[in-house]
């Protein structure tokens, strides 16, 4: 069976209140809610991919942390460190990272995992995990996609959002509040959890490239530069249907990311927290696994600096 190829880093990522993106310098801007820290992200340089511990929208929420992974493979963290999650500085030979609630996790490049963090749901419990090429964090719950295809979950799974044994044919996941949506090569979606909301309404779409899922969204990327989303929409988190150009998404908590091929973000959503305060940003462009609009002059000379 051919193996899956890791997903592209991802340029930006939502948070509860926040949003991170990496500029085309390697530098990284934040917008939002700085409460925790989780914004001081002035001094990273370097950096491929960021990612933002999310949570879902409730009175108690709201502090968060952030990760960027350096092209060296080292990780950087800024923000809530109750649980130990930011404690990530001697992690090396990583090659993707992901934030849930109270916890990070490190990709290394021989597809185990690391994590940081709360250990109380088993969120964390990653340590006999192999040949992982992807992975993902919700609140509860973490869900990796293996180099063959199939999927591996841990955590709370009171609405089935870690029942995944049966998928097949992965090549990228993302976990929500409640739960999972998984991308196949063949550019159809599976999801399981929570639906009430329309979160896993997902059994039509094709020629997707990339997901992404908010606490009670998800949002597909698809071939042509176009974004669908499906749940929850009370602060038009959804509204992305005239977004053209596309070649990466980010759901949050109550906000949606999408950056275009020139490099410019595209957000709808809650913006209340500053978290939508991206018009300014360029950030680096990523080319979509396969089928999408290719950057302009991809390959070429970066953008100018932001």
């Amino acid at each position: 069976m051919p193996s899956v190829e890791r997903p592209p880093p991802p340029p930006l990522a939502c948070g509860r209140r926040h949003s991170l993106g990496v500029l085309a310098d390697g530098t990284v801007a934040a917008a939002g809610d700085d409460g925790a820290g989780e914004c001081a992200v002035q001094g990273w340089r370097d950096v491929e991919a960021v990612a933002a511990g999310t949570v879902h929208a409730a009175r108690n929420t709201g502090r968060s942390h952030s990760l960027g992974l350096r092209s060296d493979g080292t990780v950087l963290a800024t923000g809530w460190d109750a649980d130990g999650q930011c404690r990530v500085e001697r992690w090396r030979d990583v090659v993707a990272v992901a934030a849930g609630w109270r916890r990070s996790l490190g990709l290394l490049a021989d597809g185990r995992v690391l994590a940081a963090g709360r250990t109380a749901e088993s969120a964390g419990d990653v340590a006999s995990w192999r040949e992982v090429v992807a992975v993902s964090a919700g609140d509860w719950h973490t869900v990796g996609v293996r180099a063959d295809g199939t999927a591996v979950a841990t955590g709370v799974d009171r609405f089935g959002q870690c029942a995944v044994r049966d998928w097949r044919g992965l090549v990228d996941v993302a976990a929500g509040y409640l739960h999972t949506v998984g991308l196949r090569g063949d550019g159809t979606v599976v999801s399981t959890g929570r639906g009430d909301v329309g979160a896993c309404d997902v059994s039509g779409w094709e020629d997707v490239v990339a997901v992404a899922a908010g606490s009670h969204h998800t949002v597909a990327l698809t071939a042509g530069g176009g974004v669908r989303a499906t749940g929850a929409d009370g602060h038009g988190q959804c509204d992305v249907d005239g977004w053209r150009d596309v070649v990466h998404v980010a759901a949050g908590a109550l906000h949606t990311l999408g950056l275009r091929a020139d490099g410019t973000v595209l957000a709808a959503g809650d913006g209340s927290d500053g978290q939508r305060a991206v018009d300014g940003w360029r950030c680096r462009r990523r080319r979509p696994r396969s089928g999408g609009p290719a950057p302009p002059g991809a390959g070429g000379p970066a953008p100018a600096r932001c």
